[in-house]
């Protein structure tokens, strides 16, 4: 008798489909979870490269306008900026230069370089390295280089590393033929 009442509740539990939403609930509800986060980590890491560009720009644009000399207190300030504007959580880099391009010599030469953590001082045999990304130019011609970094950091662990946003952005001396370096 009691063997009967076990298979009519095993029979009536196991064709029940009373909770199978639940159970279906529980075993999608880590993938929506996930994608949620990914998309916002996705969203948020774009941002911040959008972010480095528009600040890169603007560095260079600025420098662009100067009609005085240039100086150290004029960088940290450009530095000030880029942390302003791009609200990074991690250590904003960047270098400038002004380069020129030689017809003759079909190089560039580097007039002066400044750099605040993105490694050393560009010169006229580290131009070399990156000719592929400067632009084609008049015999010369100059143009201020400006070369930001800084990290992303995912604010929320989806199996995405830390990813290194460089950003290269020249644009030409508007004001004066060029932008030049005061040492004091």
């Amino acid at each position: 008798m009691k063997l009967v009442k076990f298979r009519q509740y095993a029979k009536s539990f196991l064709s029940g489909t009373d909770g199978n939403v639940t159970i279906e609930f529980v075993m999608v509800m880590p993938f929506l979870f996930w994608a949620f986060m990914a998309s916002y980590v996705f969203f948020d890491g774009f941002r911040q490269s959008t972010l480095n560009v528009k600040a890169a720009y603007t560095i260079s644009d600025l420098i662009s306008r100067e009609t005085q000399p240039i100086n150290d207190d004029y960088v940290d300030s450009m530095v000030e900026l880029m942390e302003a504007m791009t609200r990074s959580r991690s250590q904003v880099r960047m270098r400038i230069s002004v380069i020129r391009w030689d017809e003759e010599d079909n190089r560039y030469y580097v007039d002066w370089s400044a750099t605040r953590g993105l490694g050393t001082e560009r010169t006229d045999e580290t131009i070399s390295h990156i000719r592929d990304q400067l632009p084609s130019m008049p015999d010369d011609e100059r143009v201020i280089l400006v070369e930001t970094a800084n990290k992303f950091i995912p604010l929320y662990n989806i199996g995405m590393d830390d990813k290194n946003l460089k950003n290269i952005v020249f644009t030409r001396p508007r004001f004066a033929p060029q932008v030049v370096w005061s040492d004091s």
